[in-house]
């Protein structure tokens, strides 16, 4: 046993910190993170955290509003649960020293102004102030570059050693060896799988690693077939995943063809501001029926002072690029933004498998449906954050903490294959992911994908036992275990609902249509 802790927490975004502040009053806490604390999606979001704060708002509004965006397959309890608890998230991220601006802004879906924001910046701010109170506290010890493997699972034997997770395989890139932690409770805040797909926001970290883990322990994972896409990426040869926050669509910019002729108002009432699994389909229409390599957001007609100082980072970095966005509508693309499904917990973050907890964008509450509202996910990774915490007080303190795991083996591994193997491995993917699982899927598509990702994961668990573990290796791993799911998922949703589009199966049937895709390995 090379070491032990109450309680073990994967990932550093806002539902991890959120998480380890609170359970580090009732023992001790490890975070460990695979690159730096600040390297996660908390630290990209630009818009901000949805709250019912403003006097003209209502809890019912928000609610409402996160069920249309879902297409009516949210968990109406987990939505109401979590809207709720709201105005105390943000009573505590302040209390905490997080300051918002005063003003509230609107993002597409919303019908109100009601999220709460630093700037452009909010999710930065947030980590930062987060991870610096982490450091701080002297229960929570902070382990940067480390990649969790796997979790460490009890199997069933008899009726007094039930099933449970006792502690996970933890990657040390220092000394590139595996180290065995043992824990009475682990905590998957590993955050989405954004670079699953070609095009993406999301950061290098954003490899699918909880989700992974989780059907490997043999955890349930439900809806992976709804995978959103932000409409409004930077499209620019050198820029690597710049996302365009919808606050700019919510302070008045409009989508236009090359051609200047805007394109939304005919399709949704909300115009530039609909929900985004429908701005996302509608630019992608665009694209392929004119042959346009983007669309444009223009804010030439707004208050160019009053832009700047409410969005100085993405605005000031789409300048650096050369674009004046005074005068030339900015150029955007969609690109994968965010995983509305995962694995499965209730509202405490439990999930079906005992000593497993799961947070934040990894996990699947219900609120979120088949397309998650803008804004509401920062909301939910500190309010799951919160309540796990609480759920897991008990078991911090009196669930078994075994002290002889079995240390990491994979048997007579040699040093790693050459890293162009892997690289090939991770282009693959990502390629077959965004030609025939993006925005707008067949059948025909999809089961091409699913032959290959079956090929592809054979290959790739000979590598796993035949060389030394790297990072690369790990997240090549999760991100092909990650494709199969969505794709599987995809394949047994025969309608087209939220985010899923699949043009054999253009309608939304309201019969059958509306229940999770629950994929579980059971005990085979």
């Amino acid at each position: 046993m090379e070491d032990r802790v109450d309680s073990l927490v994967i990932g550093s975004g806002i539902a991890a910190l959120s998480y380890a502040l609170e359970a580090a009053a009732h023992g001790t806490v490890m975070l460990v993170t695979k690159r730096a604390a600040l390297d996660s999606n908390t630290s990209h979001a630009q818009g901000g955290i949805a709250a019912v704060i403003g006097a003209d708002d209502s809890f019912d509004e928000h609610v409402d509003n996160t069920v249309v965006a879902g297409d009516g397959l949210n968990d109406r309890a987990a939505v109401d649960a979590i809207v709720r608890a709201g105005p105390e998230t943000i009573a505590r991220l302040e209390g905490h020293g997080v300051h918002f601006a005063p003003d509230l802004a609107q993002e597409g879906g919303h019908t109100r102004r009601r999220v709460l924001h630093a700037t452009d910046i909010t999710g930065h701010e947030i980590a930062r102030i987060l991870v610096e109170r982490a450091r701080a506290h002297p229960n929570i010890r902070l382990l940067e570059r480390h990649v969790a493997v796997d979790l460490i699972r009890r199997e069933k034997a008899t009726g007094e050693r039930p099933d449970r997770i006792l502690g996970v395989y933890v990657f040390d890139e220092r000394d590139h060896r595996v180290h065995t932690i043992a824990a009475r409770v682990v905590v998957l805040a590993t955050g989405g799988s954004g670079k699953v797909y070609l095009y993406t926001t999301n950061p290098d970290v954003a490899t699918g690693d909880g989700v992974a883990m989780a059907w490997r322990a043999r955890a349930k994972i439900a809806n992976m077939e709804f995978f959103q896409f932000h409409p409004t990426c930077l499209f620019h040869p050198r820029a690597k995943s710049f996302l365009i926050s919808e606050a700019l669509r919510g302070d008045g910019g409009i989508l236009r063809r090359i051609d200047g002729t805007p394109f939304m108002d005919s399709l949704h009432p909300m115009g530039s501001l609909a929900p985004r699994d429908v701005v996302a389909r509608a630019i992608d229409r665009e694209l392929k029926r004119t042959g346009d390599d983007h669309v444009g957001l223009d804010l030439t007609h707004l208050d160019a002072e009053y832009m700047a100082d409410r969005f100085p980072t993405i605005l000031g970095t789409v300048a650096a690029y050369g674009i004046d966005w005074r005068t030339t509508p900015i150029p955007v693309v969609p690109a994968a933004h965010y995983q509305c499904g995962g694995v499965v917990t209730d509202l405490d973050g439990r999930t079906s498998v005992a000593g497993l907890y799961a947070i934040g964008e990894v996990a699947c509450t219900g609120l979120h449906g088949a397309n998650r509202l803008a804004s509401n996910s920062l909301l939910e990774g500190a309010v799951l954050g919160h309540r796990a915490a609480a759920a897991s007080r008990d078991e911090m303190r009196e669930a078994p903490l075994v002290t002889d795991l079995p240390i990491w083996s994979n048997g007579y591994a040699t040093p790693g294959a050459e890293r162009v193997v892997v690289s090939q491995s991770w282009d693959e993917i990502r390629r077959f992911m965004w030609n025939y699982v993006g925005i707008v899927r067949s059948n025909q598509r999809l089961e091409r994908a699913r032959r290959r990702i079956q090929l592809l994961k054979m290959e790739l668990h000979e590598d796993w036992w035949r060389y030394h573990v790297t990072r690369d290796a790990i997240e090549v791993r999760n991100l092909a275990t990650v494709a199969e799911l969505i794709i599987e998922s995809a394949l047994r949703r025969q309608e087209s609902r939220g985010l899923h589009y699949n043009v054999d199966f253009p309608h939304k049937d309201d019969v059958t249509g509306l229940r999770d895709t629950v994929l579980w390995r059971g005990d085979g």
